[in-house]
């Protein structure tokens, strides 16, 4: 389960910064009225609402994602997956006795 959280924090930290670095910014026109030019890629003001949007869902996701992984690094889960089987004992066995022939002998 923290693994698939985990992997949806990590794409949305990327995607949050890739859809931050799209955006101009607010002084972005200002180099064209001094001559430069404008760099309008998609249209006058096109993706400035889509990419609002698209940051505020990606934020959202990004804290909601921090928050479960906070809790869960806070509460640890201290079960096992091996609460349910259950233990058998041994068959007990004599411990090997050394042969005869192979005992050390005094001098």
């Amino acid at each position: 389960m923290s693994v698939l959280i985990i992997v949806v924090h990590i794409i949305v930290c990327i995607a949050l910064i890739l859809i931050v670095l799209l955006q101009s910014g607010k002084g972005a026109e200002m180099g064209a009225a001094f001559g430069g030019s404008s760099q309008t890629v998609f249209g006058g003001a096109g993706p400035a609402p889509f990419l609002s949007k698209v940051t505020t869902i990606a934020a959202v996701i990004f804290m909601i994602t921090s928050l479960v992984l906070a809790y869960l690094s806070a509460h640890p889960f201290k079960g096992s997956v091996m609460e349910d089987v259950q233990v058998t004992q041994p068959a007990a066995t004599a411990p090997a006795q050394p042969a005869a022939d192979s005992a050390p002998t005094a001098q």
